[in-house]
């Protein structure tokens, strides 16, 4: 891959980022988390998955000449959830911010002008909101945040057979990791785990632990995953979220009045 084409931030040299960072290229850095995953996934599945996408979105946005560059992905996020599984590493909510506003600041120093934070994890979901309120007028960028099963979630729903939606360790993630990397997908111990189909209901919010509500740590049905799946819904949610931020009216709309 040429310099011109290569979209991850820790291959290219100085010169080239800062080469980007003059044609106003889009930052995006993806947020996931190592947390447990059920019986039969890795712990690292919202990494691996928010990563994947991230940098195929990234690539579909450079073949259509919008400049972008990737960073690497936040490995670790707000699980706090699932801590009762074990094989899960958290952090409290005033250090992730700290992370994230280091990553942002350390972008618009540089001259980078529109910032991505793309997540992997719905325990990230309230904190990364709430960091994008607080940092887009103490850095003066236009930050977009999004979750990538939000942003693509008629595509991802078109793709599944027993879900409507993306959950946890479920029919769609397990999909994708077969995708992905089918050695780390322990298929004999799928019928192990029980199948809770809802975790987070509209009305109040009352926090609870994943454990609260299902026994194995999934929320969904991973039975009615295939490597075949996993892979057209890597696509569709790529291809939605290249045409998401690539949509030059959302990046133009004032985030401020302007006077």
């Amino acid at each position: 891959m040429s310099a011109d084409t290569e979209v991850e931030f820790r291959r290219l040299r100085a010169d080239q980022l800062r080469a980007r960072a003059a044609a106003n290229a889009v930052a995006i850095i993806p947020f996931g988390s190592l947390e447990q995953h059920g019986p039969h996934l890795p712990v690292e599945v919202d990494s691996l998955l928010g990563g994947e996408v991230a940098l195929r979105s990234a690539r579909k946005m450079a073949a259509r000449g919008e400049p972008v560059v990737l960073l690497p992905t936040v490995w670790t996020g707000v699980s706090e959830h699932h801590m009762e599984f074990g094989g899960t590493i958290t952090l409290d909510l005033a250090t992730y911010t700290a992370l994230a506003e280091g990553i942002c600041r350390s972008l618009v120093r540089h001259g980078f002008k529109r910032l991505v934070l793309l997540n992997g994890h719905g325990g990230n979901d309230n904190a990364l909101r709430c960091i994008t309120d607080e940092l887009t007028p103490k850095l003066g960028v236009p930050i977009i945040q999004f979750t990538y099963w939000h942003a693509a979630a008629e595509a991802i729903a078109a793709e599944l057979e027993t879900q409507t939606a993306l959950l946890h360790a479920c029919e769609a993630e397990t999909a994708m990791t077969m995708a992905l990397r089918p050695d780390l997908v322990a298929k004999d111990r799928i019928p192990a785990a029980s199948q809770a189909m809802e975790y987070v209901q509209p009305g109040p919010y009352r926090w609870r632990t994943l454990a609260a509500v299902s026994g194995s740590g999934v929320i969904g049905n991973p039975a009615a995953a295939s490597a075949a799946k996993g892979e057209r819904l890597l696509e569709v949610i790529s291809t939605r979220i290249a045409d998401l931020l690539c949509n030059a009216d959302m990046w133009a709309a004032p985030w401020r009045a302007v006077v």
